[in-house]
């Protein structure tokens, strides 16, 4: 089962493609068509014949879902997103136009709930790990030994927690309760940036006793 990664959108947002036979879920797509990098994901998809089970997303702002809406609208795949985060999407940074960036275009969702999840033959652990956002969840697949957390945790770097809900002292809790717990060989998977593991930021990361 590999996970396919795709910088898209303004913010170089890593989507996930993790695939299994015929199935496929898409965490994060943070770029639309026309230039923002979809078209790559859907390629994927067709070039391997996938079917998308879900579109997946972390957490709601506005770089990791620019992409949602097209490819719900273009694949008919369940979008699911944290419930903790809805308040974010009528906000600029949810909805888009901070920062004098675009809208974002609506999507429909279902709250994705923490535990045992299963797409097709794709199974996954979602993780509640708030910090970066109220909602934030990570989500791992222990059956490829990865974890995905969004904007959570980066190579030698943590996510931001001057945004309105955001919270330092719960990211390090989530870190520390659910992160670093895995076994120190899981491969990272994180929102921004390159790959990294649980045992290389527990040695490593400046940032986890903020």
């Amino acid at each position: 089962m590999p996970i396919t990664s795709f910088p898209l959108g303004p913010l170089d947002t890593n989507c996930h493609v993790i695939h299994n036979g015929t199935d496929a879920v898409a965490v994060d797509p943070g770029g639309d068509l026309n230039g923002g990098g979809l078209e790559d994901v859907l390629a994927l998809l067709k070039e391997n014949r996938l079917v998308l089970r879900a579109i997946i997303c972390t957490h709601f702002h506005f770089d990791h879902i620019y992409g949602v809406g097209t490819l719900h609208e273009l694949t008919d795949a369940p979008v699911y997103g944290p419930s903790g985060d809805e308040s974010l999407l009528r906000s600029e940074l949810g909805g888009g136009g901070a920062w004098g960036f675009p809208p974002v275009k609506p999507f429909p969702w279902s709250p994705l709930k923490e535990g045992p999840a299963s797409f097709g033959s794709i199974n996954m652990e979602v993780l509640a790990t708030p910090g970066h956002t109220p909602g934030s969840v990570s989500l791992h697949v222990p059956s490829m030994n990865a974890v995905l957390t969004g904007d959570l945790l980066f190579f030698h770097s943590v996510g931001r927690t001057d945004f309105p809900g955001s919270s330092q002292a719960a990211l390090v809790k989530s870190l520390h309760k659910k992160i670093f717990i895995l076994p120190p060989e899981t491969v990272v998977y994180p929102g921004h940036g390159p790959n990294t593991s649980v045992g290389e930021e527990l040695a490593n990361n400046p940032y986890l006793w903020l």
